[in-house]
């Protein structure tokens, strides 16, 4: 895992009063690596006054989008890069997730819960990222997942 100069351009965001200063992760494409940016972002989110059901959704949501960038993006090939970028203030947390795959359409995967589709094991974890977090965006051609979680404790 390398982590990058939080005051290095590239890991700030164009607007810092907007999103905060990001912090830049990569590691190798394995589940077992993909565990690391989880416990940085963690610490982060639970010293900034995140409530427990937020830190939970935070942290599953993170789980399933580095779970399929590592399967799924980059077909599990140890050899590729996830690259995490993300800022944690106390009213929100934003975290992009980026494979080096061949990119997907998340509107073309199939509903899981369709009961034709309940009993396969593939396809949920788009769905709970998007019952779990404030927003969900996937760029670069589904490449990158950004999402958002606001802090529910300072929400107007």
């Amino acid at each position: 895992m390398t982590a990058s100069d939080p005051h290095n351009a590239d890991s700030r965001n164009a607007d810092p009063h907007k999103e905060g200063t990001f912090k830049v992760i990569e590691i190798q494409s394995t589940l077992s690596e993909a565990k690391l940016p989880e416990k940085l972002i963690l610490e982060e989110i639970e010293s900034s006054g995140y409530d427990e059901d937020s830190t939970f959704a935070i942290k599953l949501a993170l789980e399933e989008a580095m779970t399929n960038a590592v399967r799924h993006g980059n077909c599990g090939d140890a050899e590729k890069k996830v690259r995490v970028r993300y800022a944690v203030t106390p009213e929100k947390v934003v975290i992009c997730v980026r494979d080096e795959g061949c990119g997907f359409c998340p509107d073309e995967i199939p509903d899981p819960t369709h009961p034709e589709r309940l009993s396969l094991p593939c396809g949920r974890g788009i769905m709970l990222i998007r019952a779990y977090m404030n927003e969900v965006e996937y760029r670069e051609e589904g490449r990158e997942i950004r999402m958002v979680k606001r802090n529910p404790a300072k929400s107007g």
